[in-house]
């Protein structure tokens, strides 16, 4: 594995945003199929740890990918350089796509970062947005690269993977692939061929809505949920004990989740950008957002109800987005700890596996606080014991 090229090298694909959550994973499962890969990057940080070996977040079964990877020559290019586009047959985009803080969509920050890029592509190329993008963004790029009047191929292929376990389910799911014009479809198809089980083809506009519809679903029965979960818990019940009633060999209620806080970087935001698309007339979706991002407050207000938590310590056990990750983006323990701040708690974080120099470990949080929270059902604390003085807040039911 090369940290810069030292001579020019040719690639199947490169990959912008190639040290992150999308562009890592799926950078190494190509390479693993024998595809030159160069992942293109400026985060030096996430560089020094792949060139090592070492995944910079928790991504199950790529390790030994990685480790396989990097004993090849040139199996694997990192590069900071966004010049290596030019060396390349297909250019996956794999960046965030930004919101302002009315979590509406900042295209312009997208079509931008297209404006830096085309000045380095070359005759021919295909672009492949991997990015949740807001519906008809791809029609602004299109004119983007025109422009440049080097008949650049533009194809959406729209990841769907869950973070975490994207090495397994690129491997298992669909790949949806639109494209512009037939042949950026084609090529597209061909490239992805190589590591999806299946490629289902679709229209621009059909893959950039299902992308935002899958994430908005999501979001809507976390919301559902978490509603039956205050409905029961205001009538002294636990919404845990009446959910595997309901799903107990009853199929059309086995898909309904645990209550939890539905929060990370996607499902929220694509719930948000489906709503702005259809100018704001997504009932649904916002209602959705008003219970999900409203559940950290009505689990103070009912902790509020029964003491005062000014003269408590709270401790919040789990501050990633999700279960068995690291990823903190996003996640609503921290607005709950925010909110038990504000009203002159003192306030105290754990976390398994995101790393924090104010976080405190399990067992002192445990063993200092009144009240314990459960922000994520980390496997790790499922079979922890709590004191019996302790007040144990398990939205999530994962004790029993």
């Amino acid at each position: 594995m090369t940290q810069k090229k030292e001579k020019q090298k040719t690639y199947d694909v490169v990959i912008v945003g190639g040290l992150g959550h999308v562009g890592l994973p799926l950078g190494l499962i190509m390479a693993e199929k024998g595809l030159k890969v160069c992942l293109h990057d400026k985060n030096t940080k996430n560089a020094e740890l792949v060139q090592k070996g070492i995944m910079p977040f928790i991504e199950y079964g790529a390790d030994p990918i990685l480790k396989k990877l990097i004993k090849k020559k040139d199996a694997l290019t990192i590069s900071p350089d966004i010049k290596e586009i030019s060396n390349a047959k297909h250019i996956i985009i794999a960046i965030g796509t930004p919101v302002d803080e009315y979590l509406n969509p900042n295209v312009r920050v997208f079509l931008e970062f297209f404006n830096d890029l085309k000045k380095h592509l070359r005759q021919g190329q295909t672009i492949i947005i991997r990015s949740t993008i807001y519906p008809r963004t791809c029609q602004q790029v299109t004119k983007l690269l025109k422009e440049t009047k080097k008949n650049i191929q533009l194809a959406y292929c729209p990841e769907r993977i869950a973070q975490g376990y994207a090495i397994q389910e690129l491997r298992e799911l669909p790949q949806l692939v639109a494209g512009v014009t037939p042949k950026a479809q084609n090529s597209a198809a061909r490239l992805f061929a190589r590591i999806a089980p299946k490629i289902i083809k679709v229209s621009m506009e059909e893959a950039e809505l299902a992308k935002l519809f899958s994430n908005a679903w999501r979001y809507i029965q976390f919301s559902v949920a978490n509603q039956f979960y205050m409905i029961a818990n205001d009538f002294n019940l636990d919404f845990n004990r009446i959910r595997q009633v309901m799903v107990d060999g009853y199929g059309r209620a086995a898909n309904i989740p645990s209550a939890g806080f539905a929060a990370g970087p996607c499902l929220l935001k694509d719930t948000m950008q489906l709503a702005a698309f259809n100018n704001n007339n997504f009932f649904l979706g916002h209602a959705a957002m008003m219970v999900n991002e409203g559940l950290p407050n009505y689990i103070v207000e009912g902790l509020r109800q029964n003491c005062d938590i000014s003269k408590k310590k709270i401790g919040i056990l789990g501050m990633a987005f999700k279960a068995d990750i690291d990823d903190t983006r996003d996640s609503l323990s921290y607005k709950l700890g925010k909110i038990l701040r504000f009203h002159g708690t003192k306030v105290s974080y754990s976390d398994e596996y995101a790393e924090d120099p104010t976080f405190i470990s399990k067992e002192q949080l445990i063993k200092s606080c009144d009240i314990i929270i459960i922000g994520v059902p980390h496997s790790a604390y499922k079979k922890l014991k709590f004191p019996k003085k302790t007040n144990v807040v398990d939205i999530w039911g994962m004790r029993g």
